[in-house]
């Protein structure tokens, strides 16, 4: 997932800042990033809000990295 690894360091963030973001285990982090697994509904959640993107465009589904608007 090469959006994943652009977006974590853009953010200047570290694997092991994800872990302690998300509490994703950095080694399943890891090989989420690297397309060794697929990442779970709610771990898409967590790495959306992380990173200040959309699931979409964690999915492939969109080009805008952009979040959407958070509900109030």
């Amino acid at each position: 997932m090469n959006r994943l690894k652009t977006l974590r360091k853009s953010k200047g963030f570290t694997q092991i800042k994800i872990q302690m973001l998300t509490g994703i285990d950095q080694s399943d982090y890891s090989k989420i990033e690297s397309g060794k697994r697929y990442f779970t509904f709610e771990q898409c959640r967590k790495l959306a809000l992380a990173l200040d993107t959309s699931m979409d465009y964690l999915a492939g589904l969109t080009d805008d990295p952009a979040p959407y608007p958070r509900a109030k």
